[in-house]
């Protein structure tokens, strides 16, 4: 009698002689990553929660994908971009289905504004919806993919320009789907996505997904993605931020001005406007004008010293547009031989009724309140001051194996940091190391002569230690800022004192820039926080990152300003628990833009000398990799030859 077939175990993939050895010709066996893996798999065996943090190179993604396939069990991937998890299904997963040779039941979901409708695409066809040449020429396009695409996932247009108005016209947003009513609804592309799901084993999501959808989860009707039994958040330094827009809630001035339009619209296409709803429509404008004015303002983000001063300040304004939107709700609710599409603009009307009233009147004191301007537009926003206790009773105290993993979660060696902002209850922890040789791959130099960077006089000294280390590297480098404000002054500052081409983040989409970057020789690119994480120049393209401060996130942001202001009330050290651990984290991730492979060298550059005077400085150090380090210029000049 044969014996008893054995399911595989990770370390029969990941072993110096494992499967994927035999199954890739560039495989390098990573204690690293066979670590990771048998981590994982233990975490899943047993139902426990896990926190690892893996270096770059690690090959975290095969390290967590392969044990959630071993399991058995459906398990949610949630990735930081959809750009990850395109690689995820379209790369990874035909691997591995190749060479297991079984088919994977596997699939990904994206937020709604990434699908067609098909409907709309439908009714485009007889109705005035497109506006000029160039929308037309993009629904002729959008039209014809439509009738041979599987998913409707508008990545799959290459051709389509990423600012495409005729695409967010068509798209399968749900402020404007009337669900099963929809004559499409079987072949809806949202549909089919969600049985799809229903089918897989492994469900590829991303944050923001995710949390959109776990806010409503005990609305179940409203639910997304299909129950699972465990998750694994890739990237996930990022849930803290993404979570508490998620469980928090926002209303703007453009949410209320295209209610109005598509109101309008659908009347107009629908034949069911009066002169009575028209006269509505243009009280709501009115309403919604003079109340939103109230907040306007500088550019960004602002908390309010006295919610009962502008509660008093600004009641009639927010009583006539309440009034408006209760009887544009009415309206819409009276129209003869009612459509279906009116079902969602209904819900839209109480869902701005409900929200508005709760920014107004909500006296929780666990939600911060604060309003942000940009452009023309004012978003009055609540957030969480704490989404610890809301993630461990909707998720980690729901979900069997919870799995958070990044190259940036340690601060000085643990883990309390994370343990405690996310609310984790007892997870198991691992380091596991990535396989550079920091030591000899990269040189960290602090430079220990330039004045404060509180300093009047940081700037211009900076600036010229800045050119000094772009000389050096022959420009090959981002420098990067901790705000809009300094990347500018800095930038016109050193722009025309070097020979190389420059970028500045803002003068284009931040793709469009990291492609210039790379394709252009001893290109140097000036930025901000958006190009700290995410962004990977492999080769000597990119050569040297320069930091100007240390990235302490502004300490008058409302949210950072209420959440310190909570830890000190509780009796906590708001500095070294929170501020610093934010900014260590912070400051890992703009330094690991550097080194990406085996055969990377470069100088990362930190002009703000609080590091070594500062008895905080040391858990920075402790945190980062185990680079070469220096404060003497030259001996960034002898690790460059120069």
């Amino acid at each position: 009698m044969p014996p008893p077939q054995t399911s595989p175990t990770a370390r029969q993939f990941f072993h110096g002689r494992g499967l994927l050895s035999e199954w890739h010709p560039q495989y390098e066996y990573r204690p690293g990553q066979q670590e990771m893996a048998e981590a994982v798999e233990g975490a899943l065996a047993e139902k426990r929660h896990l926190v690892v943090e893996a270096g770059t190179g690690t090959g975290k993604t095969l390290a967590y994908l392969i044990p959630a396939i071993l399991s058995g069990k459906r398990v949610v991937v949630s990735t930081g971009t959809k750009n990850l998890q395109e690689q995820l299904y379209f790369k990874d997963i035909p691997f591995l289905a190749r060479h297991m040779n079984r088919e994977l039941r596997v699939s990904y979901m994206k937020g709604r504004k990434n699908y067609l409708c098909r409907q709309k695409v439908y009714d485009a066809e007889k109705e005035p919806v497109l506006a000029g040449l160039e929308e037309v020429a993009d629904y002729q396009v959008i039209r014809e993919w439509e009738k041979t695409t599987e998913m409707g996932d508008r990545a799959e247009i290459r051709q389509l320009p990423a600012g495409s108005t005729a695409w967010s016209k068509l798209d399968a947003r749900r402020e404007l789907c009337s669900g099963q009513k929809c004559a499409q609804f079987e072949r809806c592309f949202i549909t089919r996505m969600q049985q799809r799901a229903r089918e897989s084993d492994i469900i590829i999501v991303n944050h923001h997904l995710f949390f959109a959808d776990l806010a409503v989860k005990d609305r179940d009707y409203e639910g997304i993605i299909p129950d699972y039994q465990a998750v694994i958040f890739d990237e996930a330094h990022e849930i803290e931020s993404v979570a508490g827009d998620y469980f928090g809630c926002s209303i703007s001035n453009h949410q209320v001005e295209d209610l109005r339009r598509d109101i309008t619209a659908l009347a107009r296409r629908k034949n069911f406007g009066t002169q009575e709803l028209d006269r509505v429509l243009m009280t709501l404008d009115e309403c919604a004008d003079r109340f939103f004015a109230v907040f306007a303002g500088k550019e960004g983000r602002s908390g309010i010293p006295d919610r009962v001063e502008l509660r008093e300040s600004c009641e009639a304004v927010y009583q006539d547009l309440l009034r408006v939107l209760e009887l544009t709700g009415a309206h819409l609710q009276l129209v003869k031989g009612a459509t279906d599409e009116l079902i969602p603009l209904n819900g839209r009307v109480e869902e701005l009724r409900q929200t508005l009233q709760f920014w107004m009147e909500s006296d929780d004191s666990d939600f911060v309140y604060w309003i942000e301007r940009r452009g023309r537009g004012v978003y009055l926003e609540a957030t969480p001051i704490d989404v610890s206790s809301l993630l461990r009773d909707k998720l980690f105290d729901q979900v069997d194996t919870i799995i958070l993993t990044s190259a940036t979660l340690a601060v000085g060696g643990g883990f309390e940091y994370v343990k405690t902002r996310l609310g984790i209850p007892a997870p198991r922890t691992a380091i596991v190391q990535g396989p550079f040789d920091y030591p000899k791959q990269a040189l960290l130099y602090v430079a220990n002569g330039l004045p404060d960077p509180r300093s009047p006089s940081f700037t211009e000294s900076a600036s010229e230690e800045v050119i000094r280390l772009l000389e050096m590297s022959k420009g090959r480098a981002f420098v990067l800022f901790t705000s809009y404000q300094q990347m500018r002054a800095f930038h016109d500052r050193i722009s025309f004192e070097i020979e190389y081409p420059t970028l500045l983040q803002g003068t284009g989409p931040n793709h469009a820039l990291l492609d210039e970057f790379r394709n252009t020789p001893h290109c140097v690119l000036f930025a901000t926080s958006s190009f700290w994480q995410g962004v990977d120049v492999p080769g000597d393209n990119l050569s040297c990152v320069i930091i100007d401060k240390l990235p302490f996130a502004v300490p008058t942001d409302p949210v950072v300003e209420a959440r310190v202001r909570a830890i000190r009330e509780a009796g906590g050290d708001a500095f070294h628990d929170y501020q610093v651990p934010s900014a260590a984290l912070a400051l890992k991730q703009g330094f690991g833009r550097l080194i990406r492979s085996r055969s990377d060298r470069g100088v990362l550059a930190l002009l703000d000398n609080r590091i070594t005077k500062q008895r905080y400085g040391q858990i920075f150090f402790d945190s980062l990799p185990d680079y070469g380090f220096t404060m003497q210029i030259n001996e960034v000049a002898r690790f460059f030859d120069v």
